[in-house]
């Protein structure tokens, strides 16, 4: 049996909320080592995974994906006896020099106080006993290569390489927002940092079928597939959004026609959220980036979510955004050569300014509100999962 130790990070300054939180990410833990078999407990500050050995990688690839813990490692487990604990921390620092370590040190933290030594105790005696026995490892406090560390709890925890985690707070204990999904690189990173502030996503897509093909909507699919690796499952609206941008087409001035699309975005993606009991919209924009992300535009375009709006991104550039998309795997996917609607539809000379009175003018002669409720009506709903990534 190999057993996991996962840190808690921001968590364990939740004060008497705590005990909700960690709820909170175990019921997640549950839910993405779902056929694993594994066990999970908790005691003091620290969760505990044990699984079979054949079932590590797996485990070890949820535990890289889940939002809330701030590390985690692979931990020998010993019995409570100074004896022990040394022979187990010789047994990990074996493995740190087969891994190409050179220095070390050991740090200690001492829960149980009925442990014979304390937490310097701990560390001396075990720092003596990996020096005499594995030569090759030197000493250095300051600036190690490997830090060997060692908890006594309810039992004795050794272990070597800690891999950090994700950290955040567990998703689902922020509360609930609808992300505007498009093909793009930078909605699906937006969606990542909200979930890794605890919301729980449902996505919006607003498919313009001919102008959009069947593939742009299989994208967008795929990138909801992707984020529900760290975000849980996700409900996916796609919304058929055809009759309202030849309208907007058909009847706004040509430089107005991004500003009002996605004014009627955010109609229809607040009155969506609204249905659904979800408490605020998610964008992926960037202030500046495009045309339509100007101060001003914003303030045009947020004018009809009537939901507060939330713009990770809103001060990150591109090439960090694209580094997030790397690292969360949605890259690759958002970079396939299928526009979304916004592209297709952008102007030439596209407004940069937009006032709001004269905007609301324009959106008010366009008459939507039956094409939005036929839009809405028609919507289809899909479950998108880790499974499907």
């Amino acid at each position: 049996m190999t057993t996991y130790l996962l840190k808690l990070g921001e968590l364990t300054l939740k004060g008497g909320n705590r005990i909700e939180f960690e709820q909170i990410l175990k019921r997640n833990l549950v839910t993405m080592l779902k056929g694993t078999q594994a066990v999970i407990n908790c005691t003091q500050g620290r969760f505990f995974v044990h699984c079979e050995e054949a079932k590590e990688a797996q485990v070890e690839s949820v535990l890289d994906r889940l939002i809330g813990i701030a590390g985690w490692a692979k931990a020998r487990i010993c019995d409570k006896t100074p004896e022990s604990v040394i022979a187990a921390c010789i047994a990990e620092a074996q493995e740190l020099v087969r891994s190409g370590a050179k220095t070390f040190k050991i740090e200690a933290r001492r829960a149980d106080k009925s442990f014979p030594l304390d937490s310097y105790g701990i560390m001396r005696a075990a720092g003596d006993g990996v020096c005499e026995a594995v030569p090759e490892l030197q000493v250095d406090v300051q600036q190690p290569d490997q830090v060997i560390s060692v908890e006594i709890r309810e039992r004795a925890y050794v272990y070597g390489y800690s891999h950090r985690g994700r950290r955040g707070l567990p998703v689902g204990s922020a509360g609930r927002g609808l992300l505007l999904l498009s093909g793009g690189i930078d909605s699906p990173v937006a969606g990542y940092l909200m979930a890794n502030r605890g919301m729980r996503l449902e996505a919006i897509y607003f498919h313009a079928y001919p102008y959009t093909s069947e593939e742009a909507q299989k994208k967008v699919h795929h990138l909801a597939s992707i984020l529900s690796r760290y975000a849980l499952p996700i409900r996916l609206h796609t919304i058929p959004f055809t009759k309202i941008q030849v309208r907007i087409k058909e009847r706004a001035p040509d430089q107005w026609s991004t500003v009002l699309l996605r004014m009627a975005m955010m109609d229809a993606s607040g009155r969506l959220a609204r249905r659904n009991k979800i408490h605020c919209l998610i964008t992926g924009e960037s202030l500046s980036q495009v045309a339509s992300q100007t101060v001003e535009n914003i303030q045009c375009t947020e004018s009809t979510a009537g939901l507060p709006v939330l713009r990770p991104l809103i001060g990150t550039d591109k090439e960090e955004t694209i580094r997030l998309a790397r690292e969360i795997g949605t890259y690759e996917t958002s970079i396939l050569p299928y526009e979304d609607c916004c592209v297709l539809f952008s102007p030439a000379h596209p407004i940069l300014h937009g006032n709001l009175q004269e905007a609301r003018k324009w959106y008010a002669q366009l008459e939507l509100e039956e094409l939005l409720q036929e839009a809405l009506h028609n919507e289809i709903l899909e479950k998108c999962s880790a499974d499907e990534s």
